[in-house]
């Protein structure tokens, strides 16, 4: 299971490449102001080309230099030109797709803490008049704001990367609250309520709280001000996993090749920046892919123990010397997540009982193997281990 992601909450760092939705009311600003009026703190920089694409984006020399010498980064917030996601599958996958994934390729190369969060746009007013004869499913609002849905989606889980859904706090207020304005006169653009929906999306994406928190209404109705608070916590907030926020993290995972009594192991872990082996022979490496000789032929048992920014995994595998060789998953050893925890943990149900150790190694809480979960918010935030009674290693595991 993915590694939940624990970022230092304030102040973030975030970069807007996007084009004039984004610079529409001056979003990053009003994002920061938001995450001010709420306790937090944002510190904001753009590149907002008007019409601009992402293919755009990845030979702007703005937008390179920002990538690859502003920051440190937390976030980096990625805004496709406003029609093309909705555009047929072969072109989106020919114009959008490729240079999403370069772009959060490179964000990651040059920041690799940062996130990338892909700024889920909206359909226009009235759907998208000037395709609509060559592309039926945009005739109207909610053909086009669907599509928007879909692909921006498929951005992100394709790059290991996060969603700020605009476009559905957009939907939902749509729906429920028909009288407020989102769109500017040309039934495209957001309007100062528009872009306020979008900085207070972000608000609760970036730093993973209640809207409910942001005292600001920036000049906006109060009551219009705090419908749009209200939507936010009911589409972003109370579904921040349903948008990858904080499901992406270190993950370990690694094969070997075995010669005689030689293994070559081979990393094949994802979002880690450290890794700590031990080969079950006593003997120990930092190394990324080691190399291990060892004494004599059997069976060891090698854990690896990925380390990323803000999140860790391990995994298991017996290496068996002998005969043909061979690298088997360690089927007993406990797995639980999501790593860290907030609220709750998790683990596959087994036998007996599961232990949370402190730091000290101290026992401090105990809990059924057949109940599969716990709520450990009773539980003071720092760093803990999870054992379970079948298994041998523990598995880190940090709860905030």
């Amino acid at each position: 299971m993915p590694a939940l992601s624990l970022k230092a909450q304030s102040p973030a760092r975030v970069l807007f490449l996007g084009n004039s939705y984004t610079a529409a009311n001056n979003l990053p600003q009003l994002f920061a102001s938001v995450a001010t009026s709420a306790g937090d703190a944002a510190v904001v920089d753009a590149n907002t080309p008007g019409g601009y694409t992402l293919q755009g984006h990845t030979t702007n020399a703005v937008s390179q230099q920002k990538i690859k010498a502003g920051g440190p980064w937390d976030y980096v917030v990625l805004q496709e030109q406003s029609q093309l996601p909705s555009f047929p599958p072969g072109q989106v996958a020919s114009s959008v797709f490729p240079f999403a994934k370069a772009l959060a390729d490179s964000i990651v190369a040059f920041h690799p803490c940062a996130e990338v969060v892909f700024y889920r746009t909206w359909g226009r007013k009235f759907g998208d008049a000037g395709n609509c004869a060559n592309w039926p499913p945009v005739c109207t609002y909610a053909g086009m704001d669907s599509l928007l849905a879909l692909r921006y989606q498929q951005m992100a889980d394709s790059n290991r990367a996060w969603v700020s859904p605009v476009g559905e706090v957009w939907r939902y207020l749509r729906q429920t609250q028909p009288n407020l304005e989102l769109y500017d006169s040309d039934g495209s653009h957001p309007s100062l309520l528009g872009s306020y929906a979008a900085a207070v999306c972000f608000y609760s994406t970036v730093f993973q709280k209640s809207a409910t928190l942001v005292k600001t209404d920036a000049g906006l109705n109060p009551a219009s001000a705090a419908a749009v608070r209200a939507a936010v916590d009911a589409v972003v907030f109370d579904s921040l996993p349903r948008w990858n926020v904080g499901q992406w993290g270190a993950e370990a995972a690694f094969g070997a090749q075995v010669s005689g009594q030689t293994v070559q192991f081979l990393q094949q872990s994802l979002d880690a920046q450290s890794y700590e082996w031990s080969f079950g022979d006593g003997t120990t490496s930092t190394g990324v892919s080691p190399v291990h000789t060892y004494s004599a032929n059997g069976s060891y048992s090698v854990v690896l123990r990925a380390i990323g920014c803000t999140t860790e995994d391990t995994t298991y595998a017996a290496v068996v010397l002998g005969g043909m060789g061979s690298v088997e998953p360690e089927s007993l050893q406990p797995s639980f997540w999501p790593n860290p925890a907030r609220d709750r943990v998790e683990w596959v149900p087994g036998t007996g009982w599961v232990e949370v150790l402190d730091a000290a190694g101290r026992c401090v809480a105990r809990w059924p193997a057949d109940r599969g979960e716990a709520d450990v918010r009773l539980l003071a935030p720092g760093m803990y281990s999870l054992r379970a009674e079948d298994g041998a290693v523990c598995r880190w595991v940090r709860i905030r």
